[in-house]
């Protein structure tokens, strides 16, 4: 009983003995290689070549087989964990004066590092790369900011102040008939600090309708006599009614238009007595790297506030740092701006200022996908070492040159992350040299490459390279198959099973591609199949296929298959899973009935399904003995006949004179 009743009762239990055991993720992919931007060493799971762009910009001739290898795979599936690396040079953009290169790689590298990061730095980009030097950044934070009637000084109504407008400039003249030039000039320096490049002046009158002018650019004073002018370059014109004072300019905030009205003070900071704590911040793609289009407007925070303590109506947290931090998909704050006044509600006293409005600059991307090191990619796969925290089962290597060994990354992947979970399996191409522009020489270079690989039969290797449309770039770009090859494991997985083989003419079909680089004949198929590479071949009118299945094992077993590497993969992992339930249980025959009774309708399906022709369940007393017990074990023993595919089809037809029965000769042939 759960308990004890000292008086007559009625006690309810409920025990639950319907476990089974569960599907596993079989197709999620893991890939690590160099782009433009996207945090660095942090997986981030994709689904589609969209979010990819999104999430990690576009090819270029940097990363081009990075790029298209993580595509080619995502035609067929998904589900992709990408995972970016970049060399030591890599450098986030920033914006403020005189700021050191500075590289900040993801969230967790941002927390190390927020505390000492330069005081001149005031935005960082989110992530290295050159892509970050196509931001801007602007933030309004005063009424003053937002607007002003930016007047010359009148004494006695001898200052005139003027503005002429043709289609692409203004000219603002100052005139001080009471006085000298230099006062003139003086006004005119006035107006000059409260302008910057992209503010909206305001100009027009009633008659023929008030004008918003974008300004460009912003000249100098001119002084002749007791006149100042200043030529004011232009573009963009917007047409909206406000009031003009003829003697004034009206200037406003570059993005006045997209928020509901000045910076002014949020309630907690008003009911704390303080005032003017609000501002807005504008992200900008200046130089279109993310959109297409420069000037698009990326991200929009109105009514945050300088106090570290202010709060919106419904609780939320208001002050902009963390604001920034928490939310953008682009900058990270570095420090407050020289004599920034922040603080808690009550101590915060009003701005009176221009907007701060800056490009980033200085963000630099690795030096090329030839030039990073082994190292900096081993960084960025080793977050797929751990099978308890990340579930992928197909490793994907994308080009094999890193550093100065081809085979260094296909030998680094699978002695320390495939053969260290034995969960996944790696897929990997030659080199592009071996195949690219090498009549004559491939079969023996693509073997040459093969036998510095590891033997493994948790490895997979194809015969190389496709031609395929680069559609941003509109170029031809040549890329690593491997991405296919293991995206044909996922269509398999999908139509059929993960243990059925997913080379042929039914499920291995290569996507995308306007030839190979090098179509191997009967003849070089037999020297790739008999040293474990796996042709990919063009057959007339019947399209391109995987033309093979084996793994890297290098001598004859069950498991120089792919399907049977796959199938017991699934098998272990399922089952693995289910018997975490048994733990701390007893090793008594009840719970070694317990888990015969849940592998033993689980193999029976996959049996069903034609992924084993037999099994066995072993466990009770025969090998869980009184000494296995006392080590508080637990052992079952699971035999399994694989079911193997069809390599080779040999068809005997013969011929027989017209009175012999065909019983006298079947079987005689073999």
């Amino acid at each position: 009983m759960s308990s004890f009743s000292l008086s007559p009762a009625v006690t309810i239990r409920e025990i639950d003995l319907s476990g089974i055991v569960p599907a596993v993720a079989t197709t999620i992919g893991a890939f690590a290689g160099v782009f433009h931007w996207g945090p660095v060493e942090n997986p981030q799971l994709i689904g589609n070549e969209e979010q990819l762009v999104s999430r990690f910009g576009r090819p270029s001739n940097l990363n081009a087989e990075t790029f298209f290898t993580a595509s080619s795979f995502l035609s067929y599936s998904n589900s992709l964990y990408v995972s970016r690396a970049v060399s030591s040079n890599a450098y986030n953009s920033t914006t403020g004066e005189n700021t050191v290169d500075i590289q900040i790689k993801n969230r967790d590298d941002y927390t190390s590092k927020e505390d000492s990061i330069e005081a001149n730095t005031i935005y960082i980009a989110k992530w290295p790369g050159s892509y970050g030097n196509s931001l801007k950044i602007s933030v309004c934070d005063s009424a003053d900011a937002f607007s002003q009637h930016l007047d010359a000084e009148d004494e006695d109504n001898e200052v005139v102040l003027s503005f002429e407008i043709n289609s692409t400039t203004a000219t603002l003249a100052i005139t001080n008939s009471g006085a000298n030039g230099a006062s003139a000039e003086a006004d005119a320096n006035t107006i000059i600090s409260s302008l910057q490049v992209g503010d909206l002046l305001e100009a027009g009158n009633t008659s023929i309708g008030f004008q918003y002018l974008r300004i460009a650019s912003i000249g100098t004073a001119n002084t002749v006599g007791d006149t100042s002018t200043v030529t004011i370059g232009l573009t963009d014109r917007y047409r909206l009614s406000e009031d003009f004072n003829g003697n004034t300019v009206h200037r406003f905030w570059e993005y006045f238009n997209l928020v509901n009205g000045a910076p002014g003070t949020t309630n907690s900071v008003e009911q704390a007595g303080g005032a003017g704590d609000e501002l807005h911040i504008v992200v900008v793609d200046a130089g279109g790297k993310f959109t297409g289009t420069k000037g698009a407007v990326l991200e929009i925070w109105e009514g945050l506030s300088r106090a570290t303590d202010a709060r919106g109506d419904q609780g939320s947290a208001l002050y902009y740092v963390d604001a920034v931090n928490q939310s953008s998909e682009y900058v990270w704050f570095g420090n407050h701006r020289a004599g920034y006044s922040v603080g808690e509600g009550e101590t915060i006293t009003p701005l009176s200022t221009i907007p701060y409005t800056e490009r980033f600059t200085g963000g630099t991307d690795s030096d090329s996908e030839i030039g990073i090191s082994l190292g900096n990619m081993a960084r960025a796969y080793d977050e797929f070492k751990s099978g308890e925290d990340i579930d992928i089962s197909l490793l994907i290597t994308g080009k094999s040159r890193f550093g100065l060994n081809g085979e260094g990354l296909a030998n680094y992947l699978i002695d320390n992350i495939a053969e260290f979970r034995r969960d996944c399996v790696v897929f990997v191409s030659p080199e592009k040299n071996d195949v690219v522009q090498n009549p004559g020489n491939e079969g023996e270079d693509v073997v040459a490459f093969r036998q510095s690989v590891r033997f493994s039969s948790y490895a997979f290797m194809d015969s190389g390279y496709k031609y395929m449309y680069d559609r941003y770039n509109d170029v031809f770009r040549w890329i690593p198959l491997n991405g296919d090859t293991a995206g044909t494991v996922v269509r398999t997985a999908d139509v059929r099973d993960p243990w059925y083989s997913p080379a042929g003419f039914n499920r291995g079909h290569i996507k995308n591609l306007v030839r190979l680089a090098w179509n191997p004949d009967k003849t070089q198929r037999d020297l790739l199949y008999k040293n474990d590479v796996n042709p990919v071949v063009t057959f007339p009118n019947q399209g391109t296929v995987l033309f093979g299945d084996k793994t890297l094992l290098g001598r004859p077993s069950a498991f120089d298959r792919i399907n049977v590497r796959r199938l017991f993969i699934v098998l272990q992992k399922a089952i693995s899973t289910a018997s975490k339930f048994i733990l701390f249980e007893f090793n008594d025959e009840f719970t070694r009935a317990q888990f015969r009774n849940l592998v033993e309708p689980y193999l029976r399906d996959v049996q069903g399904r034609r992924g084993i022709t037999d099994f066995r369940v072993v466990c009770d007393e025969t090998n869980n003995t009184g000494e296995v017990i006392d080590r508080n074990e637990f052992i079952g023993d699971i035999y399994i006949k694989p079911a193997r595919v069809v390599n080779f089809i040999r068809l005997n037809f013969v011929a027989v004179r017209t009175g012999v029965e065909f019983e006298e000769v079947i079987g005689s042939f073999g």
